[in-house]
């Protein structure tokens, strides 16, 4: 039996969201005193607007 559907037929398929996607970090510090860290992927519509994502403890 013949395969219907080859591998380079799937990837054509998947053509979702073109938006890039970007890494934010975010620090903050604790009532110890000490620095943590918040990471978080994000897709972004622009990359110039990367400075105005914010996340959230």
């Amino acid at each position: 039996m013949a395969k219907a559907q080859t591998f380079g037929d799937k990837l054509k398929k998947k053509k979702g969201d073109d938006k890039p996607v970007v890494k934010v970090i975010k620090g903050y510090k604790d009532q110890d005193g000490t620095v943590k860290f918040i990471e978080q992927f994000m897709k972004v519509d622009d990359i110039n607007s990367v400075d105005k994502l914010d996340i959230s403890k």
